[in-house]
């Protein structure tokens, strides 16, 4: 059947394109499965952020109409929940890890990533950091106040069970938050977390946590590479030169042992061959194991 002048010339034109050009106008963006995107103006520093949210499989069929779910906060969202959705898309699927709703918290909209969490994950002023620091405290109003009751508002989740994740300022943050807000979260997966900043505040935070208090109800995962930590004459560069987050780490996790917070569990693991960069995936993996996975309740420990 012969072409008509008008379908000819729209052939001519479109064989006429450059390739590039055809392949950009076919391909659509990727769309995240069962995902949505809020935006919230923070009450406490002024700045507006956008929240990600993925709902579990099946979230929406009828035999799920009253369940509810636990909720995954995770900082340093730019990152972490494209990596959270990728690492439970099986296991939730095939059931070897409780569903539970994603949260992504990013940076502030418009801003340099790398200056906007070194301001809003850290809750002390350190005078020895490059740029603005410090605004952890605002940030956490601002989780607590505003995007825990819009998720609570909007989806079915359970509020008896938060977990927050954070990667080193955002595990420096979720320790902040244990030792002086803990009935916001029931879990922490922390990894990487910069125990070391302001001069290892936390630990005196943790001491004055405990001189008031016999009970500490959360269950703490943390875990840091092993080439985070300082070994001085080893052949390898990849150790950190200073920062000893493998032994601030164990120290910490010591620490909390010793207390011996009633409801409170901790589980630290140190990761093989991984530096700062990459230490958050296969953490995750593990800590998300040990707080949802089968075996939760069997003992199993993290590395066996």
């Amino acid at each position: 059947m012969p072409l008509s002048r008008r379908a000819l010339t729209l052939s001519l034109l479109a064989l006429s394109l450059p390739m590039p050009a055809l392949a950009q106008q076919a391909a659509p963006p990727l769309a995240l499965e069962r995902s949505a995107v809020h935006m919230l103006t923070a009450k406490s520093n002024g700045r507006t952020y956008d929240i990600y949210v993925k709902l579990p499989p099946k979230y929406d069929a009828p035999e799920n109409a009253g369940r509810r779910y636990p909720v995954i906060y995770l900082t340093d969202g730019d990152y972490t929940f494209q990596v959270a959705s990728g690492v439970t898309r099986l296991p939730h699927n095939a059931g070897k890890l409780e569903q539970a709703i994603l949260v992504g918290l990013p940076n502030a909209k418009g801003e340099d990533g790398m200056a906007a969490r070194r301001r809003d994950l850290t809750p002390w002023e350190n005078p020895a950091m490059p740029g603005p620091n410090g605004g952890g405290k605002a940030f956490a109003a601002f989780i607590t106040g505003q995007v825990l009751p819009l998720i609570d508002a909007t989806y079915r989740s359970d509020p008896a069970r938060r977990t927050f994740v954070g990667q080193s300022y955002g595990g420096l943050l979720g320790l902040w938050i244990l030792f002086s807000q803990p009935q916001h979260f029931s879990s922490y997966l922390l990894t990487s977390p910069s125990i070391w900043y302001a001069e290892k505040a936390l630990m005196a935070l943790e001491a004055d946590y405990a001189k008031n208090h016999k009970e500490l109800k959360a269950r703490l995962f943390m875990a840091t590479g092993a080439f985070e930590g300082v070994k001085k004459g080893a052949p390898s560069p990849r150790y950190n030169k200073e920062t000893d987050m493998v032994g601030d780490q164990q120290k910490m996790a010591k620490g909390l042992r010793a207390r011996g917070y009633k409801g409170f569990q901790v589980q630290d693991m140190v990761i093989p061959a991984t530096i700062h960069e990459t230490t958050f995936p296969i953490g995750l993996v593990y800590g998300l194991q040990w707080l949802y996975g089968q075996d939760q309740l069997s003992g199993w420990t993290p590395g066996e």
